[in-house]
């Protein structure tokens, strides 16, 4: 950052009072703030790192105070920067503005195979954190083990179920991959059935391995309750949401199984619960009938949960989830995108494989094409159906797809784009607006679609506010712009 940079930074705060997720603000007008632990390691275990700005007071309004001594203040944040494991290298940055000393301290964030930092005196579980919003959250042991199972190759699809015998496999099954792969392979055909099993990952230290249970056992639930999909249709936008009769759910469904067993019933359950709407060609008199959601994209959706969903011991107690809402329909997987990639990066770069051995097995039991495809065939389907590009999310500890089922009217004009639409609406929310509000100005009928496309990315942005935001869900919310 360069000095002009910097005093674009401090207006920028000034104007919109509020921190982001890659920028910290510290009053130091009083001296250097004794604890930074926290916010060192959260920016330099996210892509991109962060900005610690020191000379703005919070707990005033956002007002400019400065800094007490730049030299000193550098010196004692390298100090905090050197307590940490790695140590973080901060690249500094000094301005004035309006008669104020302001100084920025830019934290790179890590190559993944050196995360995660931490604070060597809270040691490796209690010192390292991890960036939520603008706060700055301690990592869960998940979070710890997914930076350390990357960084070792570990691969839990080939751990052994310890409980299960090759017995527990369906033997029917188990010969048919197995004479499928010696066809590929003559050379296993020289080898012993337990030498090949091991090979194939179907056994591990003569135990049946996770992926092979899976993908073959005769009841793998048995072993792994939760590795299962559970399926739901709300009557409504959001869970809680009732129908007439003051239920909860119109469907309901626990899903069990192998890999594909789940993978069919979950779609049949979905189809089971889509609307069909018929369409008759003015020129052809035929008749044609189109889903709610594109049964492609579906099926895609949710063979991507069940081959990269994490199976590691801190998520086989949370099953796949399947939520059909009034207006969209969601896939939840446990686990966060595996490895370097991002959500932008999705369909583009070519994955790390969380789960090889279980994704080699699936593609050959399902006829899934492991091929990164499936990002792209999801894209594909819901455009050529008229409808919103599927929304992908990396929360923390999941993984989400969404697709929304009808292309809100709003965006099909020209002048209507992206941006355009949220300009206006910063316009309209500078008196704050209630949902219904934003509802009927925005001519969309369902406030999820708007929350996802719009108020997100301009909250995240620092451009919109919630009055209540430690109530996101409260009747009495208001939405108003940033003045």
């Amino acid at each position: 950052m360069i000095t002009e940079e910097l005093v674009e930074l401090t207006k920028w705060i000034l104007e919109k009072k509020t921190e982001r997720q890659d920028l910290e603000i510290k009053t130091a007008h009083g001296g250097c703030p004794k604890r930074l632990y926290d916010t060192l390691s959260s920016f330099s275990n996210q892509d991109g790192g962060g900005i610690l700005f020191f000379g703005i007071d919070e707990k005033e309004g956002f007002k400019l105070s400065g800094v007490y001594d730049l030299q000193d203040l550098q010196k004692k944040v390298v100090e905090q920067c050197n307590q940490m494991v790695p140590p973080v290298r901060a690249v500094f940055t000094v301005a004035e503005v309006n008669g104020f000393d302001v100084c920025s301290a830019e934290i790179p964030g890590l190559e993944l195979s050196e995360r995660p930092c931490y604070y060597k005196g809270a040691g490796r579980l209690k010192g390292a954190y991890t960036r939520v919003g603008d706060a700055d959250m301690v990592m869960t042991e998940y979070e710890l083990y997914s930076y350390e199972a990357f960084r070792k190759h570990l691969h839990d699809d080939e751990r052994p179920v310890e409980r299960a015998i090759i017995e527990d496999l369906d033997a029917r099954m188990l010969n048919s991959y197995m004479q499928e792969k010696k066809a590929e392979r003559p050379g296993f055909a020289q080898l012993t059935d337990a030498r090949a099993y091991e090979l194939m990952d179907i056994l591990r230290d003569g135990k049946p391995t996770l992926a092979a249970v899976m993908n073959m056992g005769i009841y793998p639930q048995g072993f792994m309750p939760q590795l299962c999909i559970t399926a739901v249709v709300v009557p409504g936008e959001n869970i809680g949401d009732t129908d007439d009769h003051d239920i909860r759910f119109s469907d309901n469904k626990r899903i069990e199984g192998t890999l594909a067993e789940q993978v069919r019933e979950a779609i049949a359950f979905c189809k089971r619960n889509m609307k069909t709407k018929t369409v008759i060609d003015k020129q052809t008199g035929e008749r044609r009938d189109i889903d709610e959601y594109p049964v492609a994209a579906i099926r895609e959706a949710i063979l991507n949960a069940v081959i990269h969903r994490d199976y590691s011991i801190y998520t086989e107690g949370t099953p796949i989830q399947v939520v059909m809402y009034r207006n969209r329909l969601e896939v939840h997987s446990p686990g966060n995108l595996y490895g370097r990639m991002t959500v932008d990066q999705l369909g583009v770069a070519k994955p790390d494989l969380r789960n090889p051995a279980l994704a080699t097995m699936t593609e050959a039991l399902t006829r899934a094409e492991n091929r990164y495809s499936g990002i792209p065939t999801m894209r594909r389907e819901m455009k050529l159906s008229g409808l919103p590009e599927p929304v992908f999310e990396n929360r923390r500890n999941e993984f989400v797809v969404t697709f929304y089922n009808t292309q809100e009217q709003q965006e099909n004009t020209a002048e209507n784009t992206p941006e355009s639409v949220k300009a206006s609406l910063l316009d309209f929310c500078r008196t704050p607006r209630t949902r219904a509000e934003l509802k009927d100005y925005m001519n969309i009928s369902t406030f999820t679609y708007i929350y996802n496309r719009y108020i997100v990315p301009l909250v995240e942005a620092g451009q919109l506010e919630l009055t209540l935001p430690d109530k996101p869900r409260s009747r009495n919310q208001r939405y108003r712009t940033i003045q």
